[in-house]
């Protein structure tokens, strides 16, 4: 036989407490877990926007080293900067002029007729220069294999609010030999 004790269970007070208890460390524990979603989602930003520059960059220094013929603002050497690149590059065979410029805040390609933006929106490009030098024949003796020191800087967007400023500097030299 068994006999029902009354003072066995909870007070309805004692409840209220544990529930209050397990409410503010859920509270705490679900707002370090949002913090760190938001903390990973600018990481992931900013790391499309580095990589999207690279992507850029690497393009841009992988048909230079390949290309001939440079040219800086449509003159054979500028060493004090300028705004525009120009080379031809051998594509599929053919000749192809290619000019690298900034553009509003972007990057821009012009591949023969083909034109294309090489940078992502959330990559905001303020300064792109090109130094060149090695380019301009003087005599027939020429012995500086052509250059080209590129300036590039700007901010990477994580989200609305979210901006990191960067600044490249990276160079390029011709492969083929022009000595």
């Amino acid at each position: 036989m068994s006999i029902m004790n009354p003072t066995r269970g909870y007070t309805l007070i004692e409840l209220m407490v544990a529930l209050g208890l397990f409410s503010i460390i859920m509270l705490l524990a679900s707002g370090a877990y949002l913090m760190m979603i938001g903390i990973t989602r600018k990481a992931q930003g900013l790391s499309t926007g580095v990589d999207n520059l690279s992507f850029a960059l690497e393009v841009m220094t992988r048909n230079m080293r390949t290309g001939v013929n440079y040219s800086c603002d449509f003159a054979s050497d500028c060493a004090n900067g300028g705004n525009t690149f120009s080379f031809d590059a051998n594509v599929n065979g053919a000749t192809v002029p290619i000019t690298y410029s900034l553009v509003g805040n972007t990057i821009q390609e012009i591949k023969g007729t083909e034109t294309r933006t090489l940078t992502d929106a959330s990559v905001n490009v303020s300064l792109l220069r090109f130094y060149v030098v090695g380019t301009a024949k003087t005599s027939v003796n020429d012995y500086q294999q052509p250059r080209v020191l590129m300036v590039v800087s700007g901010t990477v967007s994580s989200s609305a609010l979210n901006t990191d400023r960067f600044y490249v500097q990276t160079g390029s030299t011709m492969r083929g030999t022009d000595i």
